[in-house]
């Protein structure tokens, strides 16, 4: 069973809620970050993405830059945008999109779960990123960025949560640029605290890691790496617990530079031996498992993989790995999606419109819609201790970066 700790959140002042959320760090880029950013001084991003305060050329890896996102968190903290919770507490955090709500908790999780296996994992990490955010958590004393764990319903954990926020007001509420609406609750109740803690850990056998890979394995590192001089805090990393039955996983595309000397013609006769391949109309977003679009030369095609054409096991089953079993390494030569330059992912909150611009400009030759995993598959893998293939799942909404900020110092 799981073990999760109310913590002492570092907090925007309500007033300063809406300018301090920023989107979190890993889904925008440097520039990306600097025009979000641009005449809002209060934006958490002076913090996750510091070097948007430094000049243009600067390695975004340097210690400059985490140096930068000590100042500017102790600049927040001096200016009265964020304060620190004096008691520990747990919040509850809603998330509203398209009419369709989902509702965490946010807490310590055990970094001792997740090195035993009860935070399961599905997606390899890489070195580079974890490096990235041992140094921003080593040098700033806090975990900026929020874990998605999911795990499988608890109806008493469900109606505890729901009546805390029927009966009690929110201390932040705002609707971001993007539409989505941020909805927090403070747990500040000693009996409430316990009873929470106590569900989890007699009810909950484990939990999922949904995104935040990266950020989850970071801060076990910077643990590992303090040893004995390791305080308290450290023994938790921050997330966000939601309910398996409240999230929606979205598609997440591909798009690919080449056809790899093949022509039109060509790719379309080599993908009938796996797929039966069908024309559409206009816009091809797969309806059902198994089923793929493929865009090139202003043309939209249905692949439907053809039965004894893919595993039935939990990895083998997953369409990313019907297309990378059957299109992209034996007929595309893509044998590593994390390394190979000739693919990029496009997630599904951005549309397949995106698909035809970045085909239709010449930049990409081909795209490749996907229907999206399931919680369910997402589980079975974990649960098996593998991992899905590179970029399978793409969650929205996302949590706000600088809402509650975990401290390790």
């Amino acid at each position: 069973m799981v073990n999760i700790t109310a913590f002492k959140a570092l907090r925007p002042e309500p007033q300063h809620a809406k300018a301090v959320a920023s989107r979190p760090y890993d889904v925008l880029s440097s520039k990306e970050a600097k025009v979000a950013a641009q005449g809002n001084p209060a934006s958490f991003l002076h913090i996750t993405k510091s070097e948007i305060d430094l000049p243009e050329n600067t390695d975004i890896h340097s210690q400059e830059v985490y140096d930068k996102a000590k100042e500017n968190l102790t600049a927040f903290i001096s200016r009265n945008l964020l304060f620190r919770e004096n008691k520990p507490c747990y919040y509850i955090y809603r998330l509203t999109m398209d009419g369709r709500s989902q509702a965490g908790l946010v807490c310590g999780s055990s970094i001792d779960d997740y090195e035993n296996g009860l935070i399961k994992k599905h997606e390899f990490t890489r070195p580079e990123k974890e490096q990235d955010r041992i140094n921003h958590i080593k040098t700033t004393g806090a975990q900026t960025g929020n874990v998605f764990l999911a795990y499988k319903n608890v109806a008493e954990i469900d109606q505890l949560i729901n009546k805390w926020m029927a009966e009690k007001n929110c201390q932040y509420d705002f609707v971001a640029e993007d539409g989505v609406q941020h909805s927090i609750w403070i747990v500040n109740d000693d009996d409430t605290i316990a009873a929470i803690t106590h569900l989890f850990k007699t009810l909950v056998p484990a939990t999922y890691i949904a995104d935040g890979h990266h950020r989850a394995a970071s801060a076990a590192k910077v643990r590992g790496e303090l040893g004995e001089a390791s305080p308290e805090n450290a023994n938790y990393f921050l997330t966000t617990l939601f309910p398996a039955d409240q999230l929606a996983i979205l598609d997440y595309n591909r798009v690919i530079t080449d056809l790899n000397g093949l022509s039109g013609e060509e790719l379309l006769q080599q993908l009938e031996e796996k797929f039966l391949v069908e024309k559409e109309a206009g816009l091809y977003k797969p309806d059902a498992a198994h089923r793929f679009g493929l865009y090139m030369n202003n043309q939209w095609y249905k692949l439907t993989a053809k039965e004894g054409s893919y595993k039935n096991d939990p990895i083998g089953i997953l369409d990313i790995s019907i297309l990378q079993e059957n299109i992209l390494e034996p007929i595309l030569g893509i044998k590593d999606q994390r390394t190979d330059k000739r693919i990029d992912f496009v997630g599904g909150i951005r549309g397949l419109g995106e698909l035809e611009t970045r085909v239709n400009s010449g930049e990409m030759a081909l795209a490749i819609s996907l229907y999206p995993v399931s919680m369910e598959q997402l589980f079975a893998v974990a649960d098996s201790g593998d991992v899905m293939p590179p970029k399978s799942t793409w969650f929205e909404p996302k949590l706000r970066d600088g809402l509650l900020t975990h401290l390790i110092d």
